[in-house]
């Protein structure tokens, strides 16, 4: 079983092993007091990678280590900043399978196989503090890189890593390299000792080509590119965390998809809609399979918490226990619907389409335009169909047709959300504006379908409850808060609307 930890470091180009002269001046940074020698450890690690080096270009890396206190398999996946999230799984001659899942977002399912060998000798010591508590770990190396690809060749360096111990203030990460650049030892600005032994081993190998009719600098479809390709990122980086089922990483990827699918759908007049049209389908069955697990996530949140607060006089029956069982049943369900979707050919696809979309978007004419012309007109359009489903829904009486028409207006609110949030970087506070706003038109009307929704699940367990000779009676009291919540929220969406379709608004999409 792989586990999971989160490393928070800097490397530096360290001048030699024997020069240590910048150690002692590391004594009194904030609340080091004293520098412990742990010992010489020798480190030997096989770096796997795609042929095209898929995982190098993503900034994560697959090893195979022996010898150290941590010896096997470890996955480094990038976070924010100076920190990564290192899985590790038990030393084994083949790739742990769980392993190779989660590195498939960025491989595609192509095969992995040893790319550098790495032979290390580390000298490791800590910083630690008045109470013998470990604050930073020092990692000397001494390394020696050999290129496993054909006509790949061999280099050494020393380097040195500062690591964060568990705990600890990452401010101090920012005194000591006050320290160090005082000494003259330099950040050295390689993600991962894989990508410093493949450049000097390998200087051709996985250099991301230029992409092909690349949008101007400044125009819209620059901006748009830029968008797309940090959305198309946060699938991929979504893609291990909903394996590992860490938590609210299934609604993160699944709003995602969304982002994805409405600005494909928003900016049809930027990019070829023969293109982006069958890859929002695609996304559209994604958010759908991923849908399952995270529509149950909330209903059930929804359902415990109004149990969890009725009085117990007017719990009848075994409401409780009836709850949990359904709970596990379809949670068990939603979670099986979502790995199936992940391990299938039809996701890879999409991920190769998605690839594609971020190198090379399919760009039409009016991309070289200015992001102001061009972005404003759309948000103007998206900004009429919600203004026209809105009107259509306030105007219907309270009812199934009335609920409809709310959550129509609801995913029109959606697509001018995600459409203003493509067009922030472009076009500044106006789009921020106007996101903002609209965000809580779709809140409320959101609210109202999980109320909905919410009815009638709790009608489908009092037929239930009623069949196995249970009282009906706290069900039917759920369903009838729920109505209220509903109409609470139908009277709250026309205010809501006036807000966020004010005369500011308007002119802002002129």
């Amino acid at each position: 079983m792989a586990q999971s930890k989160i490393e928070t470091e800097r490397k530096y180009m360290a001048p030699a092993v024997d020069d240590v002269s910048w150690l002692p001046d590391l004594i009194g940074v904030d609340r080091v007091e004293s520098l412990v020698d742990r010992g010489i450890q020798e480190l030997d690690a096989v770096y796997y990678d795609t042929a095209d080096l898929r995982l190098n270009r993503s900034s994560a890396t697959l090893r195979r280590r022996t010898g150290g206190t941590d010896a096997g398999w470890h996955l480094k996946l990038p976070l924010v900043d100076d920190s990564r999230e290192e899985i590790q799984a038990p030393l084994a001659e083949e790739i742990p399978e769980e392993l190779r899942e989660l590195t498939l977002s960025r491989t595609h399912g192509v095969p992995l196989r040893p790319v550098v060998r790495l032979r290390t000798t580390r000298s490791v010591r800590d910083l630690v503090d008045a109470d013998g508590g470990a604050l930073v770990e020092l990692s000397l190396d001494t390394v020696r890189a050999d290129s496993l690809l054909r006509e790949g060749g061999h280099t050494e360096w020393t380097e040195l890593e500062v690591e964060l111990a568990e705990g600890a203030d990452p401010a101090l990460l920012n005194r000591i390299d006050k320290v160090l650049g005082k000494k003259g030892v330099a950040r050295d600005r390689s993600p991962s000792k894989l990508a410093h032994a493949l450049a000097e081993t390998a200087p051709h190998e996985g250099v991301d080509r230029e992409p092909q009719g690349a949008a101007a600098p400044g125009s819209a479809g620059a901006y748009l590119s830029g968008y797309l390709a940090d959305e198309v990122q946060a699938l991929v980086d979504l893609d291990p965390a909903v394996r590992r089922s860490t938590p609210d990483a299934v609604h993160q990827m699944r709003v995602t998809c969304r982002h994805l699918r409405g600005t494909l759908r928003a900016y049809r007049a930027v990019l070829d809609r023969e293109v982006t049209e069958p890859i929002r389908a695609e996304l559209k069955w994604l958010a759908g399979e991923l849908g399952a697990e995270r529509d149950h996530e909330v209903l059930n949140d929804r359902l415990s918490t109004g149990v969890r607060e009725l009085p117990g006089e007017l719990l009848l029956g075994p409401v409780a226990a009836r709850l949990r069982a359904w709970d596990v049943v379809q949670r068990a369900a939603g979670r099986r619907r979502t790995l199936d979707a992940l391990n299938s050919p039809r996701y890879t696809t999409l991920l190769d389409r998605l690839g594609e979309l971020s190198a090379r978007p399919p760009l039409r004419a009016k991309a070289a335009g200015k992001p102001k012309k061009v972005m404003v007109k759309v948000l103007g359009k998206e900004y009429g169909r919600l203004q026209r489903r809105m009107v259509l829904a306030l105007e219907l009486p309270s009812g199934p047709d009335r609920d409809t028409a709310i959550h129509q207006a609801r995913k029109a609110a959606k697509r001018l959300r995600y459409a203003a949030q493509a067009a922030r970087p472009a076009l500044g506070k106006p789009a921020r504006r106007i996101a903002k706003r609209i965000k809580a038109v779709q809140q409320v009307s959101g609210d109202h379908h999980d109320s909905v929704v919410a009815r009638g699940v709790l009608r489908r367990m009092a037929v239930a409850a009623h069949v196995a000779g249970e009282p009906g009676f706290t069900w039917g009291l759920l369903h009838g808060q729920e109505r209220a919540a509903s109409r609470s929220k139908e009277k709250e969406l026309p205010l809501v609307w006036r807000q966020a379709s004010d005369r500011r608004l308007r002119k802002a999409l002129r």
